[in-house]
C-alpha cells in the first residue's frame, strides 16, 4: 500500500514539475527570484525533450508500482500520461522536439518580458 501511495507521490510531483517548466515563467513575472529554480528546471525539460532522455522520476514511478504489485508501463511520463490525451498516436521524436521548441519559446518570451520590463524600468 505505501509503495502505491508513493508512486502517486512521485506521479504529482513529476506534474507539478512538468506544469513548472512550462508555465513557470508565470511566477517569475510576479516573484522574479522564482528564475533562479524555474530556469534550471526549463533547460532540464527541453534537454529530456530535445535528446529523448527519461526523467529519473519515471523509472522511480514504474520501480514503485511494480514494488506496489501494478502494472508498470513503459517508456516516458510524457508518452505514458500526457501523449494519449494530447496526441493519441504516441510519442515521435519530432513532437519531442516541437514540444522543447513550444517550452523554448513560450518561457522565453516571457522572460523577454521581464528582461524589457527591467530594461524600461531602469532607464527611468
Amino acid at each position: 500500500m505505501a509503495y502505491h501511495q508513493f508512486a502517486d507521490l512521485v506521479l504529482v510531483v513529476h506534474f507539478a514539475f512538468l506544469a513548472f517548466v512550462v508555465a513557470g515563467g508565470a511566477f517569475v513575472l510576479r516573484w522574479p527570484r522564482v528564475a533562479w529554480a524555474h530556469v534550471p528546471a526549463v533547460i532540464w525539460g527541453v534537454l529530456i525533450e530535445f535528446f529523448g532522455w527519461i526523467c529519473p522520476l519515471t523509472p522511480l514511478e514504474i520501480a514503485l508500482r511494480h514494488r506496489a504489485g501494478e502494472a508498470a508501463y513503459t517508456g516516458g511520463f510524457i508518452a505514458h500520461y500526457v501523449m494519449r490525451v494530447i496526441y493519441p498516436e504516441g510519442l515521435t521524436r519530432g513532437i519531442q522536439v516541437m514540444l522543447g521548441i513550444l517550452v523554448l519559446a513560450l518561457n522565453g518570451g516571457i522572460y523577454a518580458a521581464i528582461i524589457t520590463r527591467e530594461v524600461r524600468g531602469g532607464s527611468r
